[in-house]
């Protein structure tokens, strides 16, 4: 019997009441490795990285560039206003009211955000995609905002640094989604003639659309440990191909030993793997 999930828990929701269950509802995490009861406060204070098993949770954009930046100070950098919903898209709900629901949900304009500051004194354009904003599917302001932040490095003389989390492109936008693939990557055309890194963040989980463009076109990739990398899914793949994909197939530490990824590296160093990079890279 686990105490803190069958005892513990059920007795601080009955203290607290019904009416303040969404309270006692944030109050503890689950894990989805080890399943162990985490106290929320605690688990964010730990950059969302289980004290138990150190599995690597879902961890926002504001807290991933405060975590990033020099003295947790960045300035943050509007994304490009497009037209919502410029499709008329409708399957079970309106995508106007899905972006509505994700907004509220989030708290941001759309599944990234964009900080410029400075790890280990050098100039840096961070791009955070948020998994929880409708998957962190890439549209066209997605795409149009990590041209925008290319465009502010190169600007700025400032190494460029995104840190992927998405289930693709979004198919509320069609063929407009799905030309954010090109035009992403030509933008990279920019830093390369500036003589300037980029760098690429995979975490969990990396799939579809950004993975096929942007992400994978980095001089140095780096991965959080046991992110979920791939194109398709594995039961897809396996149902095409017939075979039975080996273990730990699409996770970082696979992708590293056949050449994908460069380096694992743990949230907790992550600023100063990146530091260390930037100290070799930024001449």
């Amino acid at each position: 019997m686990n105490w803190l999930k069958d005892i513990v828990t059920p007795k601080i929701k009955a203290f607290l009441g019904g009416r303040n269950s969404s309270v006692s509802d944030t109050l503890w995490t689950k894990c989805p490795s080890c399943e162990k009861m985490l106290y929320t406060a605690d688990l964010k204070n730990n950059l969302m990285v289980c004290s138990d098993c150190d599995y690597h949770l879902k961890l926002n954009t504001k807290d991933r560039l405060i975590s990033l930046f020099d003295n947790n100070q960045y300035d943050e950098i509007s994304l490009v206003q497009v037209k919502d919903d410029p499709l008329k898209f409708k399957d079970l709900k309106k995508y106007t009211d899905r972006l509505k629901d994700a907004r509220n949900k989030t708290n941001l304009y759309d599944a990234a955000s964009i900080g410029s500051g400075f790890i280990s004194n050098m100039p840096a354009i961070v791009f955070v995609m948020d998994f929880e904003f409708m998957g962190g599917s890439m549209g066209l302001c997605i795409g149009q905002s990590f041209i925008k932040a290319v465009k502010l490095a190169v600007d700025t003389k400032s190494a460029f640094i995104s840190v992927t989390a998405s289930g693709g492109a979004r198919m509320q936008e069609g063929i407009l989604s799905l030309m954010q693939m090109p035009a992403t990557v030509s933008s990279l055309c920019y830093l390369q003639e500036a003589g300037l890194p980029y760098i690429n963040i995979f975490t969990h989980p990396t799939t579809g659309g950004v993975l096929a463009s942007f992400a994978t076109l980095g001089d140095i990739h780096i991965a959080e440990p046991k992110a979920l990398i791939g194109f398709a899914g594995a039961r897809v793949i396996e149902k095409t191909i017939k075979k039975t994909l080996p273990e730990g197939f699409q996770r970082s530490e696979f992708l590293k030993d056949h050449g994908l990824i460069d380096i694992i590296v743990h949230r907790h160093q992550l600023k100063d793997k990146l530091g260390q990079i930037l100290n070799y890279t930024m001449i």
